[in-house]
């Protein structure tokens, strides 16, 4: 079964960009206790601090995306940026590493971790 790849980056916006809705959606179920104020000032609480974890996300991969090192991806020749040992491209989802090592190799995410096996 073939998995759907794509590049790290994409998918910590994308979580913090659910943060967002989930928020909104959090402190939409709030106006349908507006008799019980507290209740009510839960849900907007809580619909807030997935917000604000929103913002901290997106600063986070701010963060790291200037430290990510930017190619030009073979396969479309558009601008991309490479977090850890293997990404994808974000246009064309095309698999690229910068080690040497894992040239030719199949594309694993499991090379990004501390833990993977060096076969």
């Amino acid at each position: 079964m073939a998995r759907a790849y794509s590049s790290k980056i994409n998918k910590i916006r994308t979580f913090a960009l659910s943060l967002v809705f989930i928020g909104f959606l959090i402190m939409y179920l709030g106006i349908f206790f507006r008799q019980s104020v507290i209740a009510m000032t839960i849900f907007m609480i809580l619909g807030l601090l997935a917000i604000l974890a929103s913002t901290a996300v997106y600063f986070w991969i701010g963060m790291l995306s200037t430290r990510a090192v930017q190619v030009i991806c073979p396969s479309c020749q558009k601008p991309t940026k490479i977090l850890g040992r293997v990404d994808m491209c974000m246009h064309c989802r095309e698999p690229l590493t910068l080690d040497k090592q894992l040239e030719g190799k199949e594309f694993n995410e499991d090379y990004n971790r501390k833990t993977a096996k060096k076969s």
